[in-house]
């Protein structure tokens, strides 16, 4: 039997306590709704409906990347983690609307599946392979012929040109070789001279050989004046503003150069790739990035 006083000292506080967690409890969520939602990186509170911290901008929400799980950006087109274009409704190569059950985009006939550089055999998501950089669409094409009427792409793939041959010489390595190879230039003029004088050229004009050798200094200072120029030319060919992400990779792919060590660094991370193929929005924008044969910069890869 219970009696007045077993009521009181056992149900009775039991039920206050209950009732006192219920209200904190209730209260703590109400507080949380007023005061906002915390930002998951760095603990700021935010605006409850904010997508973006106020204190260090990143991202309130995430969405998972159907493919590998991860968290990615809900407005990103590309997983970084797993390398693979997730979006169904768009074309990876043009930008196009594509419906559920379109095969091939009916803007530029790409297939969704991806197509493989017929250069390098890299299956890619993109008009241009992400590997070697060949055009693969029509639209891809189009876009490099119209570049080559631009004078600064013109003379940034004069630069280009510069540096590979640069890069193919090869320097003195000791003074016995700068003296042997002097002996064979002198050896070749006087032969050109006598071939001319045979031929009736009493003062003839030698050429000078297209790739003279130099010491390993002079080559490796006039190929760092060389990389600062085509940085200087990337600068100067920024990326128009676009909110295809399909029209900033193109555009960006059209402009590299080949044969020179390029990273993208993109707006959205601030991180390097190798290429804007491997940004999740590229759409923020980005530029160009000369490293040289020898940088030990790290780039996000995108392989």
């Amino acid at each position: 039997m219970i009696t007045n006083d077993q009521t009181q000292g056992g149900e009775r506080p039991m039920r206050e306590q209950s009732m006192s967690w219920e209200t904190s409890g209730g209260m703590q969520m109400q507080q949380n709704t007023i005061q906002g939602v915390p930002c998951p990186k760095c603990g700021t509170i935010n605006e409850p409906d904010a997508m973006y911290c106020a204190s260090c901008g990143a991202l309130m929400r995430m969405d998972i990347c159907p493919n590998c799980g991860a968290q990615i950006d809900p407005e990103a087109d590309y997983c970084e983690a797993c390398h693979h274009y997730i979006r169904t409704d768009v074309c990876s190569f043009c930008g196009a609307h594509l419906s559920e059950f379109e095969g091939y985009c009916p803007e530029c006939g790409s297939p969704r599946g991806g197509i493989v550089c017929p250069t390098c055999h890299t299956m890619n998501d993109f008009a241009f392979c992400k590997q070697c950089g060949m055009p693969l669409t029509e639209e891809a094409r189009q876009l490099v012929a119209q570049l080559k009427d631009i004078p600064e792409y013109k003379e940034l793939m004069s630069l280009a040109r510069e540096y590979s041959e640069l890069e193919m010489r090869l320097p003195y390595n000791t003074e016995r070789d700068a003296l042997r190879d002097k002996e064979c230039q002198e050896l070749r003029d006087r032969i050109l001279r006598l071939l001319a004088q045979d031929d009736g050229i009493q003062n003839p004009v030698i050429p000078e050989p297209k790739n003279q050798r130099m010491s390993k200094e002079e080559l490796t200072a006039m190929k760092r004046r060389k990389l600062e120029q085509i940085a200087e030319m990337l600068d100067q060919m920024s990326i128009p503003p676009q909110q295809s992400p399909a029209k900033v990779r193109n555009f960006a792919m059209a402009q590299k150069p080949s044969g020179v060590r390029l990273a993208w660094r993109c707006n959205y991370k601030n991180a390097m790739h190798s290429s804007p193929c491997g940004c999740a929005k590229p759409q923020m924008g980005g530029k160009w990035i000369v490293l040289g044969h020898n940088s030990k910069q790290e780039i996000k890869d995108d392989k």
